[in-house]
């Protein structure tokens, strides 16, 4: 590692002011990141050990360890960690990989340190006990169920044995159910006891922080827990890779194929140039994505994904109609890449791919928890001094590194190629459900007594400051323009959205329309082809989409070009005739196998289970829709879809408001609205009756259950806001709320519980999701309804409702925490019709409800005994 500093328990300044360095007595290596982008803070304890240092028929132990974490620590119950990260906020988790473990929170600044010490309590010791494992079993064997029912994953896993046969890189941290039976509380401390120290770990904070008071807790919390002799880690000998090719059931409405290459690891010199390469091989100019124009594949992709020390991953990726025939395909990516390995990358690429990695730099620092992460994953993963080292080591690759890497890598007899193939799947077939029959009310979960130096800082509510825009004005042509003036990086974020709903909109029998229309944006302009267009895009480092929802992600310096761009793709899309053709063909070719999947059979059954039969919500493209469309269709729906007195755009960035309005109402100005604004709202809906239905999906080892029903709100209804309070006592704070602390940590039926309320202008739907064994679903169920009742018989508890109002007031702050959720928070309301400052509005209300609001809130509205069970899966028993 480069990080350490040699001075024992001193700061380091580091080249950027914003950075401080520290290495503690202990051995524990501290980064500190400025950012005031908002006032939030993100924590990252990464731990130097995952799925490369697990026992030999463990692969899953230290994903195993990482679980208990949340089970009991020093000094600390799993009830109170749960309570803990509950109330502040709710955004904490972690993750294992191969090489590395992290345990990652975001919280209000003011709370940081709470945040340091229920880590440094973590790090201090894990209990491990047997009944909290005993328990967590059940859990983390649902989330083995769940990513192995998972095509691409089950891909994933498949390639790395073949790519890294006989090596710890063959099997990734997930583990698997035979392990985790045989896994005891004591092979977990043990495992603990070796790994788990403060010299094998590095403390990343980022955010609204000041670093010498952050640091001075550090050592506070930190500095007495002491380091340990770290045992030899796993020697790593790569063999090579034996070509090989493989075909995997899926339940993805369309065909994959693959060919992948090993090529270097983070550790080797010709890492950057394969980053590089990477980003050339998938640029939209490259000949891979050409695929795509010519009609050969619904999409394609090239990217690195895996990266380790020793090697890496990478693959060509093709998406095609699920009936076809993928070894054409796979043919013809074999020889792109060929090609480019004899004969070397187009020169105008690779500087394009510099220039893109170097704005991305910038980018990064947008978003605090992103930041957080991108310092993780270079120190801890990588073992740079900082992200910086990576960005320089891409600044210096030539063209000759690119082509050297070109034909080193990508050798055709190394590759493997792979099919992920649709699997035909029955149609939903009605069920008599399970539960709903008894009125079952329990006792609410008992209080949880914080620690005193939590309860000091987290028993106490203020509602927290809500970011206001610089400036709020619609322009003479109805367009709405919001713009935030911030200065932390040279860069500028656009968002935008028209209202729309297409199935409102589309002419009978024209379903499909705005499909089809959304992917002939990217063949360019009127003035600019696909391939001129891609070309200004890179020449100025932006990242552009256009449709009905917008974006461009571009540098302070290139905003006018940017804006001027963005606006040329949205006003005067090219429409080719031909573009067309290739579109409508793709777009009739993905649907034909989109009907026939189970994601979509799964959707369909809900929908005509929820909504009256001449809903237009139930109105869906067809093979035949789609293939009946003329381009004049697509231009007549264009014009009367998009239009600026429907359109709202947001700017973010190193921009003050009277430069953003000038270079918008400059390229967006001379848009005109003609005739009536389309009628873009739903209508209002009846409430549901009770039903089931299961849909069979062979590929899936868990079934995965939406209870779901209408509700006779709008977003506009008082009780909008006592209902979310309530599903906030239900869910959203890991083990502390009832529903997790029912589904999950008592009883081990579930991974994750979740529970949500789509409230619209015209319509609610309430749905409770989750996912388990077979034999499980109607005793999860009975426990949901349960719970759902009690909420409508009695008042919560005053702990409970503290700690829903600690949830739901310190994630106003939390969904601040990047520009693009900024963006994307004031854009949701202003298509909605909510005021921007709603956040704010709402956390009034909040501070001061009461538990009876709640309740009458829950037993008016909610109806327990009516939901809509879909079950996607093998059959519930």
């Amino acid at each position: 590692m480069i990080l350490a500093s040699s001075m024992s328990g001193q700061a380091k300044p580091a080249a950027n002011s914003d950075v401080t360095r520290a290495t503690l007595d202990n051995g524990l290596r501290v980064v500190i990141v400025r950012d005031p982008l908002a006032p939030v803070a993100t924590v990252e304890v990464n731990y130097l050990v995952g799925g490369n240092e697990t026992p030999a028929g463990f692969p899953g132990m230290a994903h195993a360890q990482e679980h208990m974490a949340f089970r009991g620590c020093s000094g600390v119950t799993a009830d109170q960690i749960a309570a803990i990260y509950a109330q502040l906020g709710g955004a904490g988790n972690a993750d294992t990989q191969q090489n590395i473990t992290q345990y990652y929170s975001t919280v209000p600044a003011s709370d940081l340190d709470v945040a340091l010490r229920i880590n440094a309590a973590c790090m201090q010791d894990i209990q491990d006990s047997q009944a909290e494992w005993a328990t967590e079993k059940g859990a983390i064997e649902q989330e083995v169920a769940r990513d192995l029912s998972n095509p691409t994953y089950k891909f994933i896993t498949r390639l790395n044995e073949d790519m890294f046969s006989g090596t710890v890189y063959s099997h990734d941290a997930l583990g698997t159910k035979d392990s985790f039976d045989a896994t005891t509380g004591d092979m977990l401390k043990d495992f603990y006891k070796r790994w788990y120290a403060p010299n094998n770990a590095i403390l990343v904070i980022a955010g609204d922080v000041e670093p010498a008071a952050v640091l001075a807790q550090v050592k506070e919390y930190f500095g007495k827990i002491e380091k340990k002799t770290l045992p030899a880690r796993p020697e790593i000998t790569l063999p090579p890779v034996k070509a090989e090719s493989f075909t995997l059931d899926s339940n993805l409405p369309y065909l994959l194929a693959f060919v992948s290459y090993r090529t270097a690891g983070t550790d080797s010199p010709d890492f950057a140039a394969v980053q590089i390469l990477s980003d050339v091989l998938g640029s939209q100019r490259a000949d891979l994505y050409a695929l795509v124009p010519q009609g050969k594949a619904l999409e394609t992709g090239f990217g690195l994904v895996e990266a380790y020390p020793k090697a890496s991953v990478a693959f060509s990726a093709a998406a095609l109609p699920a009936d076809a025939d993928a070894k054409p395909i796979i043919a013809e990516m074999r020889k792109i890449m060929s090609g480019y390995a004899a004969n070397g990358v187009p020169a105008e690429l690779v500087e394009a791919a510099k220039r893109k990695e170097i704005a991305g730099a910038e980018f990064r620092r947008n978003s605090i928890p992103g930041l957080a992460e991108a310092w993780s994953e270079a120190v801890a993963g990588e073992g740079r001094n900082s992200p910086d080292d990576d960005v320089e080591a891409m600044k210096k690759v030539t063209l000759e590194d690119v082509n050297r890497a070109a034909k080193k890598y990508l050798v055709d007899q190394e590759s493997i190629a792979a099919e992920l193939k649709p699997q035909p799947t029955g149609a939903p077939v009605s069920s008599r459900g399970f539960g709903g029959g008894e009125e079952l009310t329990a006792a609410p979960t008992k209080a949880v007594e914080l620690p005193p130096w939590a309860a000091s800082k987290l028993l106490s509510l203020e509602k927290p400051p809500s970011e206001s825009p610089s400036s709020d004005v619609t322009l003479p042509n109805g367009l709405r323009l919001i713009v935030r003036t911030e200065k932390i990086t040279p860069t500028i974020t656009v968002e935008g959205a028209v209202r729309n709903d297409p199935q409102m909109e589309a002419q009978p029998g024209k379903d499909g329309v705005s499909d089809v229309l959304d992917d002939l944006f990217s063949y360019g302009t009127q003035s600019l082809d696909r391939l001129a267009f891609q070309k200004a895009l890179d020449d100025i480092a932006a990242e552009e989409s256009a449709g009905t929802s917008f974006s461009l992600e571009v540098l302070k310096a290139d905003f006018s070009r940017g804006i001027q761009l963005l606006a040329d793709n949205e006003l005067n899309p090219a429409l080719p005739d031909e573009a067309f053709k290739v579109v409508q063909s793709q777009t009739a070719q993905y649907v034909a196998g989109r009907v026939k999947s189970p994601g979509y059979q799964t959707s369909r059954a809900l929908k005509t289970a929820l909504y009256p039969a001449n809903d237009p919500s139930l109105r869906v493209a067809t093979p035949q829709t789609v293939s009946s469309l003329t381009l004049d269709d697509v231009k007549q729906y264009y014009a009367k879809a998009l239009r600026p007195d429907l359109t709202t755009i947001v700017v973010i960035g190193d921009i003050t408001p009277e430069e953003a309005r000038t270079a918008v109402e400059k390229w967006f100005g001379g848009w005109k609205a003609s005739g009536a604004k389309p009628d873009v709202d739903l209508p209002g809906i009846p409430a549901n009756k009770a039903s089931a239905a299961n849909v069979p999906d062979p590929s899936q080892l868990q079934d995965t259950v939406n209870l779901s029903e209408t509700v006779g709100i709008t977003r506009f209804d008082p009780d909008y806001y006592p209902l979310q309070m309530g599903n906030h006592v239900l869910g959203g704070g890991f083990y502390a709320t009832r529903l997790y602390h029912d589904l999950r940590q008592e009883t081990g039926y579930v991974y994750n519980v979740d529970v949500a309320m789509n409230a619209g202008k015209t319509r609610t739907v309430y749905t409770v999701t989750y996912a388990c064994d077979p034999k499980n679903v109607s005793k999860a169920r009975e426990l949901i309804e349960r719970d759902l009742i009690a909420m409508q018989h009695e008042n919560v508890t005053d702990a409970e409702l503290q700690q829903a109002k600690a949830l739901l007031l310190r994630q106003i702050p939390l969904s601040e925490s990047s520009v693009n959720g900024v963006a994307a928070g004031w854009l949701a309301r202003a298509e909605i019709g909510l005021p921007l400052d709603e956040p704010s509005r709402a956390a009034q209300l909040y501070v001061v409800m009461k538990a009876p609001e709640v309740k009458a809130a829950f037993e008016k509205w909610i109806r327990p005994n009516e939901f809509v069970q879909i079950v996607r899966g093998p059959a519930p028993q």
